[in-house]
């Protein structure tokens, strides 16, 4: 029984042929997504050398080891960068040399990236007392993951590739439920506590020292504008030292959280605050009752007219 394979395959290619946007034919590879997965991989282990292999790693093999994966993520990030700038331009270009010197900028910048990761480390160390050392921080913090990623991310955002960015922090989105755009600027000493659910738009700007908590979205007002507003600041900004607390939702790029204020849990902000504030949802009423008693009696419903 051939599952009527004929037929099957000819709607396919009726349907290839009549709806488009969602076709890429004749022309030339995209990046790949299991190339990317391998390249963060990779970049991790570069930037935090002995944490993200199986196996022990000496200082004598340090330097060996970090000319063996230099090389190999120069040469895998070399063909998804051509990949990338072909869709840019549309054209069957090699753009060899334009993107070998793109992934070596890239290169060049790492040792700053891991700079400002240990300083994200370290704030993730005093910010939360559950923690018992850098290597658990490490090991098993997702929002530092994904600040890894985003960090080196924003690299290739700046210089204007394609594609390639953000399908990163989408690998590490994919991995612990962190959205963070490549896009983003963010400061030193940043610190996401718990993390799941936190989304960070493309326009946003980060100061230094500023602490999120799981559920946290820094958005965009409703896009009906649509690609009438690609480029334009989107997303809000928080200054230094801000501290943002679960399932807070701020919103606007015109909205801006001033140094050391605090944004209470559950907050929908569409407005800027002053520095030195307290943004808190006021008091909510609570009912108690002992689990034995009669349940409370509802009041009946009041019809509405028409």
């Amino acid at each position: 029984m051939d599952c009527r394979q004929e037929e099957i395959v000819q709607s396919l290619m009726a349907s290839y042929c009549e709806v488009g946007g969602i076709n890429h034919v004749d022309s030339g590879n995209l990046p790949s997504k299991k190339a990317i997965a391998v390249l963060c991989e990779d970049l991790l282990q570069v930037l935090f050398p002995g944490f993200f292999s199986e196996d022990a790693l000496s200082s004598q093999d340090l330097e060996l080891l970090t000319h063996e994966r230099v090389a190999g993520m120069r040469e895998r990030l070399n063909i998804e960068v051509r990949r990338s700038l072909r869709l840019r331009d549309g054209k069957g270009d090699n753009h060899r040399e334009e993107a070998m010197k793109l992934v070596c900028d890239f290169m060049v910048c790492l040792p700053g990236v891991r700079q400002l990761l240990q300083t994200d480390v370290q704030a993730a160390f005093d910010g939360d007392p559950a923690a018992r050392s850098f290597e658990e921080i490490i090991l098993a913090y997702p929002g530092l993951e994904a600040i890894a990623v985003q960090r080196s991310a924003h690299l290739l955002y700046k210089a204007g590739v394609p594609l390639l960015p953000r399908m990163m922090t989408e690998w590490a989105h994919g991995r612990t439920g962190i959205d963070i755009h490549p896009g983003a600027e963010i400061g030193s000493h940043f610190f996401i506590d718990h993390g799941t659910g936190v989304v960070i738009g493309e326009t946003c700007q980060i100061g230094a020292h500023v602490k999120l908590y799981q559920g946290v979205g820094l958005v965009a007002k409703s896009l009906a504008a649509g690609q009438a507003l690609a480029g334009k600041k989107r997303h809000p900004t928080l200054e230094d030292s801000v501290t943002i607390y679960a399932g807070a939702t701020i919103v606007g790029g015109d909205t801006i959280i001033g140094a050391r204020s605090i944004i209470g849990a559950n907050v929908f902000l569409m407005e800027s605050v002053a520095p030195d504030m307290v943004y808190a949802l006021g008091d909510q009423d609570h009912r108690i009752r002992d689990r034995k008693q009669t349940p409370l009696k509802k009041s009946p419903a009041v019809p509405v007219e028409a």
